[in-house]
């Protein structure tokens, strides 16, 4: 069945991988990311495959640009029944030395631009009685990341987040879950890297049991699953996609 789904930080990495995976799925996408270019490349990539698909510029720390993609995407979509909230930012500090200006940075769009995504998706999968939230946390938020503290106690409450509102909204037929990635290659992670805040790849390979760095399209399967019919009886739950680093 062709739903619409959303997918924040579509333009790139995982979010792009993820917006490839539901179309080729059948669902109708909204490809929303900061990078308005990015996210309509994607969508005519989706579009030169035969699906259909919109990109919108949107900035998920501004409330009132989310609600005016969603209406956007109502316009030409239709009502809003799958939401993938992959747009992310990271940081990189010893705690001691993290401002409070980067602070609320890091907060903001990770934790706070999921509430506002999930906040003004809901009403429409309240409607219908059908809905599936995939939230994309990180591995940082289960184990914690010494120099990334901000970054990991956003990601950690993106978990906590995710049984909240699983527990909340499960009588509404609507289902929420989490993916924490660990060792996927981005282009996020090879600007960290480039700056020197992160290893290079066989540095990082060397953490992972499976030994070797997932992709984008391993965090897309994950979300197709859990986005599906199939996957009714799942809520709540963290399905960790990290090659074994994190058990």
């Amino acid at each position: 069945m062709s739903r619409v789904a959303v997918v924040t930080g579509g333009g790139s990495g995982m979010g792009e991988a993820t917006c490839h995976e539901l179309a080729a799925r059948g669902h109708r996408v909204a490809v929303l990311d900061i990078d308005g270019t990015a996210a309509e490349r994607v969508a005519e990539q989706l579009r030169g495959k035969g699906a259909v698909a919109v990109g919108l510029r949107v900035d998920v720390t501004d409330r009132a640009g989310v609600e005016a993609g969603y209406a956007t995407v109502r316009e030409r979509l239709g009502p809003l029944e799958i939401l993938v909230t992959s747009a992310g930012a990271v940081g990189f500090a010893p705690f001691l030395e993290i401002t409070a200006q980067q602070w609320h940075r890091i907060v903001e769009v990770n934790l706070t631009g999921t509430f506002h995504c999930c906040q003004a998706a809901l009403p429409d999968m309240i409607a219908a009685g059908w809905g599936r939230i995939v939230l994309i946390s990180s591995s940082s938020g289960q184990r914690g990341s010494p120099g990334m503290a901000h970054y990991a106690a956003a990601k950690g409450a993106v978990l906590t987040l995710t049984k909240s509102l699983a527990r909340e909204f499960a009588s509404r037929g609507i289902t929420v879950n989490n993916i924490p990635p660990s060792g996927i290659e981005t282009p996020m992670q090879h600007q960290s890297q480039a700056t020197g805040d992160l290893p290079p790849n066989e540095v990082m390979a060397q953490a992972i049991p499976l030994g070797y760095l997932g992709s984008g399209t391993d965090i897309a399967a994950a979300v197709g699953y859990l986005s599906s019919d199939e996957a009714g009886f799942v809520t709540g739950q963290t399905l960790g996609v990290n090659g074994g680093s994190v058990m």
